[in-house]
């Protein structure tokens, strides 16, 4: 894939935004942590026939992965057994939603597991896994963890699967290069129900700076009424 001319000399990684989201941008199937794509979609019919494709090709995406304390803690990590070691890194932001055992459980995923933090209390400080380091902030700026991940630990490809919200984040800073989307064919629907870009609404005609404009790659239909959007950020 070729690379945005923005992208030359960076001091960031190049980032791709990979989702699966509803037809209408949802990526959640409801507003409580009870309801969850991961655990919902698998017995829906329908949607559970084609859900295999979008994790065959999460399998391809870049071997660092950025993700939330808030939507691992909803996944479970806090009490899940301990995983196999896999070759990816992880690069998790989190405050206060991972418990030790979730530090834990990444630091035996990880090849190499990264917190980024404000909390200066957080329980992976008191954690001692080889594979583990902290990105500590004072104020969080996605901007310079990414340059701190690029300088510090080689990370040239980092692919973002966190919240809307923290979505949003990567969005508004102009940190985004690709978005890969498996949409699937389902309508959620709901004002509260997290979408691909959830966070702070553009206000004024000043602000339509922050837009993400894309230009389309692939648009590739999948099995089952699954599609895949792939484009560039231009803008």
């Amino acid at each position: 894939m070729k690379l945005p001319e923005r992208t030359i000399g960076m001091d960031r990684p190049i980032t791709t935004l990979f989702m699966l989201m509803s037809v209408d941008g949802k990526i959640s199937t409801g507003a409580t942590d009870e309801l969850d794509v991961d655990r919902d979609f698998p017995g829906i019919p329908g949607l559970k026939e084609g859900l295999h494709q979008y994790y065959e090709i999460e399998q391809t995406t870049d071997l660092w992965s950025f993700n939330t304390g808030r939507v691992q803690a909803k996944m479970g990590v806090n009490e899940k057994e301990t995983p196999a070691k896999t070759p990816v890194s992880f690069v998790l932001l989190d405050n206060h939603h991972l418990s030790g055992r979730g530090v834990r459980y990444f630091c035996a995923k990880s090849k190499r597991f990264v917190l980024i933090t404000c909390n200066r209390e957080h329980p992976a400080f008191r954690e001692s896994e080889d594979n583990l380091s902290i990105i500590y902030q004072e104020k969080l700026s996605l901007a310079g963890a990414l340059s701190e991940l690029k300088e510090r630990f080689g990370c040239e490809r980092l692919t973002v699967q966190s919240g809307g919200t923290v979505n949003g984040l990567f969005l508004r800073e102009k940190l985004l290069d690709f978005v890969d989307i498996v949409v699937a064919p389902a309508l959620i629907g709901g004002k509260e129900t997290a979408t691909l870009i959830d966070g702070r609404s553009l206000r004024t005609k000043d602000e339509l700076s922050q837009l993400g404009v894309l230009r389309l790659i692939e648009a590739k239909a999948l099995r089952d009424s699954y599609v895949r959007l792939r484009y560039q950020v231009i803008g």
